[in-house]
């Protein structure tokens, strides 16, 4: 699962220009994950997360365990 953590992002863009399906700016000058993009795996994703300045992209991976 993706998420950008709005208080650390700068809204330099980055995110958005390397992965315009998954990422966009907003016009709280914010970095937002598109509405039903936060499971995209795509390898653009993680080089928005690596390029990002202040580390604001996180990804989780979810693990379901039945008992």
């Amino acid at each position: 699962m993706v998420k950008i953590d709005k208080e650390t992002c700068i809204g330099c863009g980055l995110c958005a220009s390397i992965c315009d399906k998954v990422f966009e700016m907003k016009d709280d000058m914010k970095a937002h994950v598109k509405k039903g993009q936060e499971k995209a795996k795509d390898a653009s994703v993680k080089e928005a997360i690596e390029g990002c300045p202040v580390n604001a992209i996180k990804m989780w991976k979810i693990i379901f365990i039945e008992y």
